[in-house]
């Protein structure tokens, strides 16, 4: 959750995620976090609430993850993949199954940002009323979690076969590491637009998202762009 600036939200998350069986929250500078209204609200999820990590940045939050799926509502122009939850769920189960993967909610007000987007390999739309689209960051956390929870109980019929992803994709942090030093390269050869980088930042983003690129590949790439940086 990123910036959560009313604490009975967190509070309400803890108690859908204990419901459905889910444990791990990540707190992005919250407005106010440890906070009485967040235990009250939890309703019994206190120990969700008391093993909740708290984190300066999204991208720190994030570091270990493989796969980083961003909830949003906003309509966006996004070469991400965009997926409904029961599809996000499926994809998760059968591409995905043992690999670490962050579900990341943005503010109440105004969700995420699209530089907190561009951190996520693939985004979720909740479908809603669209003249009134106002969903309440708990309930949307419900909806995820329900659908994890359903899906796991229906295993069977679900995952027919073993996951076909790469569970030894490279973390969030080694990929950020990665595009980081890919822009310095570009720059010095003078491909990447200075002034206005993110069209060609995204879409090459996009590119690498679909290449799953492993620990050891990211490796290999730094290691010629470290030789590109020399010359």
């Amino acid at each position: 959750m990123v910036e959560t600036s009313h604490p009975g939200n967190i509070g309400a998350a803890a108690r859908a995620m204990k419901t459905m069986c889910l444990h791990q929250l990540a707190l992005v500078q919250p407005k106010s976090y440890p906070d009485p209204v967040a235990f009250a609200r939890s309703s019994g999820a206190a120990d969700v609430l008391e093993q909740a990590q708290v984190y300066s940045s999204l991208t720190q939050a994030i570091s270990d993850c493989q796969i980083v799926v961003g909830i949003t509502a906003r309509s966006r122009r996004l070469s991400a993949p965009v997926m409904m939850p029961k599809q996000l769920i499926q994809y998760m189960l059968t591409e995905y199954r043992t690999s670490n993967i962050a579900w990341v909610f943005g503010r109440e007000r105004n969700g995420l940002s699209n530089e907190e987007i561009d951190l996520c390999n693939v985004v979720c739309t909740i479908p809603s009323n669209p003249e009134y689209g106002s969903l309440n960051i708990a309930a949307a956390i419900q909806i995820l979690c329900y659908e994890l929870y359903a899906a796991h109980n229906q295993t069977d019929s679900i995952i027919t076969e073993e996951p076909t992803g790469i569970d030894s994709l490279a973390p969030a942090a080694e990929r950020e590491g990665f595009y980081q030093h890919l822009w310095q390269a570009l720059l010095k050869i003078e491909f990447l637009d200075e002034q206005n980088p993110l069209p060609l930042q995204r879409k090459v983003r996009r590119l690498f998202d679909r290449a799953q690129l492993s620990s050891a590949e990211v490796n290999i790439l730094r290691g010629i762009l470290k030789n590109v940086l020399k010359q």
